[in-house]
């Protein structure tokens, strides 16, 4: 997909890894705070805004955290626009959420184009090629027909199952940690391919956890994302913002990280 920026986009911002999962959480409230407060005309989700999503349904339950992040983001769209990519974790967002939102999809991957730039917008765990195991379980659950057959289930099961996938996952990432193997990183071949074949110079992700600006040679940067984790300590909570600079000025775009819970200018 390619994304053109129109002419009233004067700051856009990414996040990525809110994980939410209970509308009463302190990263709960520090998004709350955040959407209330950002001087963006855009906000860029790129993946696991949720820490699971199961189905649109789940928006049924008035009081759960699909229902209440929904409530935010519709308010928030009504002064910005407002994108939402799949990840990992939520890659059953399905259009009722967005629409519950008032977001539009953002296909991964996408194409922005701002202030004469082009900037590739993926999660980045398609790109984590070393995590073979994850590739096969990603390939398998991407998939029409298992997603078909898991929305069909009835939701109290899609809750265990979800429930039983997560504590795999965290089992995996202990065992992981305990070895001390290094975590994996997206494959710097696979980014360069990736961008190379949608013309753009630089890649912004999330999934990693690990936020950061690597070079990728002479032309190309990968951006990666912060996660939100409030009870963290210090506490993650970062937006990387994208604003225009002056007409006239040496940098047309300027790129900086802010912290989404501190005071927001």
């Amino acid at each position: 997909m390619q994304l053109h920026a129109p002419a009233h986009w004067h700051t856009v911002d990414c996040i990525s890894d809110l994980h939410l999962d209970q509308a009463g959480s302190a990263t709960f409230y520090a998004l709350a705070r955040y959407l209330a407060q950002t001087p963006a005309q855009a906000l860029l989700v790129l993946g696991d805004l949720f820490e699971v999503w199961i189905g649109d349904d789940a928006l049924d339950d008035a009081q759960g955290v699909g229902a209440q992040v929904a409530r935010l983001l519709k308010d928030a769209a009504q002064r910005m626009d407002v994108f939402i990519m799949c990840g990992n974790r939520d890659f059953l967002m399905g259009p009722q959420l967005l629409h519950a939102c008032g977001a539009s999809a953002l296909p991964d991957p996408t194409v922005l184009h701002l202030a004469g730039q082009r900037w590739l917008l993926t999660h980045g765990d398609a790109q984590c090629l070393a995590d073979t195991d994850y590739q096969k379980f990603r390939a398998t659950v991407r998939s029409s027909a298992w997603q078909s057959d898991f929305l069909a289930k009835p939701l109290p099961e899609r809750q265990l199952l979800a429930q039983a996938m997560r504590a795999q996952s965290e089992a995996n990432k202990a065992r992981q940690k305990s070895s001390d193997q290094p975590w994996i990183d997206l494959d710097t071949g696979a980014c360069l391919q990736d961008l190379h074949t949608h013309g753009a110079e630089h890649m912004i992700h999330g999934h990693t956890h690990q936020p950061a600006q690597h070079v990728l040679g002479r032309h190309h940067t990968r951006w990666v994302l912060s996660d939100w984790d409030m009870e963290a300590k210090p506490p993650r909570a970062q937006v990387l913002r994208l604003s225009l600079g002056e007409p006239d000025s040496a940098a047309p775009l300027h790129v900086e990280r802010i912290s989404a819970w501190g005071d927001i200018a």
